[in-house]
Order: structure tokens, then sequence, then C-alpha cells
């Protein structure tokens, strides 16, 4: 199974009272790397997969660790962790080589901004996603 890799920088707003990285801004940062993972299918080869939209119905994260403002990026990895008719579940780590931050997830319903409804996924959405499938949901 592939991870998609997403290195995020950090922002001196990003930091709270406390000089960590606030938690709603790892939000942010789950929807930079989800951004950046979905739509490497689309832009390039004028595929109109996942460019039509798409809403999150659910997030949950696990806050591991503080992550305090630096100059180097943090990474996020992000996998797919199911995939069904009309929705997935990608699962992110956002870590450094030696110790994770935060463990998330994210379900993401396509959504047809034209119909102003949600749609299934595509066979090409599909086959793309299957390359990011892991064998077995990560815990969260």
């Amino acid at each position: 199974m592939a991870r998609h890799i997403y290195n995020c920088p950090l922002r001196w707003s990003d930091m709270d009272a406390f000089g960590h990285v606030n938690n709603v801004v790892f939000l942010r940062y789950l929807e930079e790397a989800r951004i950046d993972f979905m739509f490497r299918l689309a832009p390039g080869d004028g595929s109109p997969s996942f460019s039509g939209g798409s809403v999150v119905a659910r997030h949950e994260i696990d806050y591991v660790r503080p992550l305090v403002h630096r100059h180097e990026p943090v990474t996020v990895e992000s996998w797919v962790t199911k995939i069904g008719a009309a929705s997935l579940t990608i699962a992110y780590e956002i870590k450094d080589p030696d110790q994770v931050y935060v463990r998330a997830s994210t379900v993401v319903v396509p959504y047809d901004l034209a119909q102003a409804r949600p749609r299934r996924i595509s066979a090409e959405e599909n086959f793309f996603l299957r390359q990011f499938l892991a064998e077995e949901p990560a815990a969260v």
C-alpha cells in the first residue's frame, strides 16, 4: 500500500497561548494534505474525478503529542482505509520520522455541485484510491 506524503509548513499564527500548534489548526493540516492527495488524479490529465466537489462527513482526531512551532515542515501521511459506493475514509498521521503528533481519519463524500447532492465514486476514482488502500484499517 502506498501512502501520500505531504510536507506541511508551520505558520507562526498556528500557535496558541501555550506555545504549541492549536488543536483546530490540525484540521487545516489534514485538509491541505487531503486536497493535495485527492486532486493528484484530475488536474494534469483533464480528468473530472474529484474536481466536481466533495464534502467532509466526519473527522476523528487523536492528539498524541504537542507540536511546537519550528521552521521545518511536518509530514502528513495519508492513506485510504475504506472505499464505499458513495464515500471513502482517509487516515492520516501528522509526524516527524521519530514521533507522531496526531492520528486522524476523515469520511469524505463525493459531491455533485451542479445537482447539489452526494454522488457515487466513479470507476476511475476507485482505481486511484485502491492504490492507497490499507490491507487492514489503521486504528485511530
